[in-house]
């Protein structure tokens, strides 16, 4: 059993902007050399998160305003400035895991792995992709 870890880095312009980093979290799978197991992508972020589904922009609007929806921004909140950023990151979660069959992701047809900036502003974030298996 082995296990390789590798990372990159991100810069977000925005709040509510989402980057499809699936090129990036298997370019990590093919450094490892590992072929079967699993591969955990985490972003070690209070207000970043981590989704799996399609990346298409009118699905990407609706997660956003759903988003916008579910944790509305503005006052009402104890936390100061953001608190509708970290409770966003709760609801969704920093992390994946996905299943690694003959070296390749086992993504479906149009699932893709993306981060969702939900902090009020642009950040440069760091990703973490752990590779376990053998």
């Amino acid at each position: 059993m082995g296990v390789y870890r590798g990372s990159f880095s991100i810069t977000t312009k925005r709040e509510g902007e989402i980057v499809n980093i699936t090129g990036m979290v298997e370019d990590i799978v093919r450094k490892s050399g590992i072929r079967n197991g699993v591969v955990h992508v985490f972003a070690p972020h209070a207000t970043g998160v981590i989704v799996i589904t399609e990346y298409e922009s009118g699905l990407l609007r609706d997660i956003i305003n759903l988003l916008d929806r579910l944790i509305p921004k503005g006052s009402g909140y104890s936390h100061p400035v953001n608190a509708h950023s970290h409770l966003r990151s709760m609801f969704l979660c920093p992390d994946r895991t996905i299943p690694l069959i003959d070296g390749r992701l086992a993504l479906g047809t149009w699932q893709s792995i993306m981060y969702i900036e939900v902090d009020t502003h642009g950040r440069r974030r760091q990703i973490v992709v752990t590779v376990v298996g053998e």
